[in-house]
């Protein structure tokens, strides 16, 4: 079994003029190691497919599995842990806490589980590893956004998940910038063996991916390259 499992997952919306079908029967089988970009025109589903794979929305139908655990069966509580324990979120926008330092921030997952030994430890190298060790003590307002999202890509590693899930992570970065928080994307949960699911449009930051799929009609389709 793998440890994630999407069967004829379906999502839709119900609006004035009657159901809007979003998604209409994903189907996905991936493992820790994995790192797939999803690209898509914007309004097709690629960020709902997101917050569903993280426990932050539900289905219409179908099933996901994280871990042989069929979310759908979670009650809230398990799905917070499971989500907070196994699953990382980078954003287009960094959510850093403006009143808290970089290492603050990157150590802020690691507090609903009590801070677990090592997180200090492991917060210093991930900040070390983006070149970020001269502002440790820094707030958000004093780093460039390049810096922000470094800090972003760090605090969505520190609970060495499972699954990272990542929503336009370059989205608001000029494309050298972009380039090289992409790299370092890739770098770091390869060298954590996380399980990588990337949504964007930048087709640069898709090739680099060893697999890309197109969401289309509300399915995932492999890319002529894939």
């Amino acid at each position: 079994m793998s440890d994630l499992e999407v069967r004829n997952l379906q999502k839709q919306f119900d609006t004035p003029a009657g159901p809007l079908n979003i998604l209409t029967g994903v189907q996905l089988d991936l493992n820790r190691g994995d790192a797939v970009a999803v690209t898509g025109p914007s309004g097709c589903g690629k960020s709902t497919l997101l917050y569903i794979l993280g426990l932050l929305d539900t289905p219409s139908g179908g099933s996901y599995r994280l871990l042989e655990r069929n979310c759908a069966t979670l009650t809230s509580v398990e799905q917070a842990d499971l989500r907070n324990r196994q699953i990382g979120f980078i954003f287009q926008d960094h959510h850093l806490l403006p009143q808290c330092s970089v290492l603050e921030n990157v150590l802020l997952p690691t507090l609903a589980g009590g801070s677990p030994a090592g997180a200090l430890e492991r917060a210093l190298k991930l900040i070390d590893q983006v070149g970020l060790s001269s502002r440790t003590h820094h707030r958000p307002t004093k780093l460039s956004g390049g810096e922000r999202q470094r800090v972003a890509v760090c605090r969505a590693l520190i609970n060495q998940p499972t699954l990272l899930l990542a929503d336009e992570p370059t989205g608001s970065l000029d494309p050298q910038t972009a380039s090289s928080v992409g790299e370092l994307l890739l770098q770091l949960a390869a060298e954590q063996n996380t399980l990588l699911i990337c949504v964007t449009h930048s087709r640069e930051l898709a090739n680099r991916f060893p697999r890309h799929l197109q969401l289309e009609a509300g399915q995932l389709v492999s890319t002529a390259a894939d």
